[in-house]
């Protein structure tokens, strides 16, 4: 498994939550890391996503000030730290690698390496 995300789970409206991403490392060291999400009978939307310095980040308009990407190079990890969840954040939220390019945007096309998703419900 080259991506494999973690951490979802049922939270209530105004709380928590951090997703992890754990990425191999040949992968990691050479890819922008993003964040999307796919809401019950919705398409799949970007979320966020961080070069490779971690350095620069790119967010949704949505998520903007609530959601913070960070990387941590020593561990191979990308991290989502969720605020003041809304109940409109419930989805199953993939993390994914632009592999050997520097453009962080938002089009899920240009991912090459896909998590499996991780869940996380937010209660009103």
């Amino acid at each position: 498994v080259q991506l494999q995300a973690s951490g979802g789970g049922l939270v209530q409206a105004g709380g928590s939550l951090r997703l992890s991403c754990t990425v191999s490392e040949r992968i990691f060291s050479r890819s922008v890391m993003g964040w999307f999400r796919q809401a019950p009978g919705k398409e799949r939307e970007f979320v966020g996503a961080i070069s490779w310095s971690g350095v620069s980040k790119y967010y949704a308009d949505s998520v903007k000030g609530r959601f913070i990407i960070s990387r941590d190079s020593a561990k191979n990890m990308v991290y989502l730290q969720m605020n003041s969840l809304k109940p409109e954040d419930t989805a199953v939220y993939y993390c994914a690698a632009n592999w050997g390019s520097h453009h962080y945007g938002p089009n899920e096309d240009e991912y090459d390496y896909w998590g499996q998703g991780t869940l996380v419900t937010v209660s009103s």
